[in-house]
């Protein structure tokens, strides 16, 4: 069997960043810059206020008291058109265009009225304060995002800003699911008397997804090798980047899979992984179609989707799965373990600054209850020791 690491090695061989396409920015979220871009106006435009008060001469305020004629008003989008000259105070509000001959912003606050259209300044303000100048954020042509750029909340703003409506992200790959198994009904179905409800294909979907891919649900078939065929077919015609087959990769007569997609001319990179749970794994190609057969029990092919698909849809899509693994220590004991690298369900919470990974009793690949109340997986390496609360673990991050 194969080590994981060496399985996430050739998985990985040649992965990398899809072609780029032009999304509009409301669509763009969580997607990867494909290509830097730049500013392309000034931010702001213009001197603007940075507070509520009154434009005003520096000069004019330097003794205190000082009374000023109110000559008019700029507000945010519409500027005052004259000039501000000797005793003059035009009212201005947060983000309205400083009058020309103004040089400072006196503080509302920092103020009173004494009459008809006369202020009294009660502190002296310096020139220049609570200006904003022109080109303060970025001015135009500046650089502002590089590729492979995560367009999280503060970038989709700071691009829309800049006056950008369409940007250039890393392309999401396709990704394809196929459920199989005669025993499988869709949730809501009445199951027969030896089926069950199918419930992988939610969860890696939603796995996939998370990790920047698109889904093409390819529904439950058969364990026919006619509709195993015509499904893997749809993918192709679809232009899945990758295939992920659940269940019928494993050694049973019924689990054909592995045969049909070999008698397809796909080319088997490996199968079965010495890990558990997740040890019946495949991974083929049909030229640039991957396919990752994962196992049929709900948290085996879970799991493996977590160690294998996500960093698969990651590398495509562009994105990170840098310090995915944490260090963390363990708050009960665990047993020593055997030639496969485990990794075991647990909830893990933070003391004091530092994780504490707590596994839970059962570990069954069927019991999804208990993978639903995890929000980490314990990495426990092939062949290491017995260990005691408060020894040093590692852990994958669920949640």
């Amino acid at each position: 069997m194969l080590p994981v690491d060496d399985a996430l090695a050739q998985l990985l061989r040649d992965a990398g960043p899809l072609g780029a396409e032009d999304v509009a920015i409301a669509e763009a979220s969580g997607r990867v810059l494909a290509s830097a871009i730049a500013a392309r106006r000034t931010q702001p435009p213009f001197p603007a206020s940075a507070m509520d008060g009154y434009a005003v001469r520096g000069q004019d305020i330097e003794t205190i008291p000082a009374k000023l004629n109110v000559i008019g008003e700029s507000i945010a989008g519409k500027r005052f058109d004259g000039t501000v000259g000797p005793g003059e105070a035009v009212r201005i509000f947060t983000g309205a265009p400083i009058p020309n001959g103004a040089d400072t912003v006196l503080l509302q606050e920092d103020a009173k009225g004494v009459g008809n259209q006369t202020i009294e300044a009660l502190e002296a303000t310096p020139k220049g304060r609570h200006i904003r100048r022109e080109g303060l954020d970025f001015i135009t042509g500046e650089p502002l995002l590089s590729a492979g750029r995560l367009l999280d909340p503060a970038a989709l703003s700071l691009a829309a800003a800049a006056n950008h409506a369409m940007l250039p992200v890393v392309r999401k790959p396709l990704v394809a699911i196929i459920a199989t198994g005669t025993e499988l009904v869709a949730p809501g179905d009445n199951p027969g008397p030896d089926q069950i409800v199918a419930s992988n294909s939610y969860g890696v979907a939603a796995i996939a997804r998370n990790a920047g891919a698109q889904i093409l649900d390819l529904g439950i078939v058969p364990d026919d090798r006619a509709q195993i065929a015509a499904s893997m077919d749809r993918a192709r015609a679809a232009r899945a980047d990758i295939v992920v087959t659940l269940g019928g990769a494993s050694v049973g007569d019924h689990d054909l899979v592995r045969d049909v997609l070999a008698g397809q001319g796909m080319q088997l990179e490996f199968w079965k992984i010495a890990m558990r749970p997740g040890k019946p794994l495949m991974f083929g190609r049909f030229d640039d179609t991957r396919v990752l057969g994962l196992p049929g029990n709900p948290v085996s092919s879970m799991v493996c989707a977590y160690v294998f698909l996500v960093p698969l849809v990651a590398a495509l899509a562009g994105r990170s799965t840098a310090n995915r693994l944490r260090s963390a220590r363990l708050g009960s004991p665990m047993k020593a373990n055997d030639h496969r690298q485990d990794y075991v369900r647990a909830h893990v919470e933070d003391r004091d600054g530092e994780l504490t990974a707590t596994p839970f009793g059962t570990q069954d690949s069927s019991m999804l209850k208990t993978l639903a109340a995890s929000n980490a997986l314990i990495v426990r390496e092939p062949g290491a020791a017995a260990a005691e609360p408060g020894d040093a673990c590692r852990v994958m991050l669920l949640s």
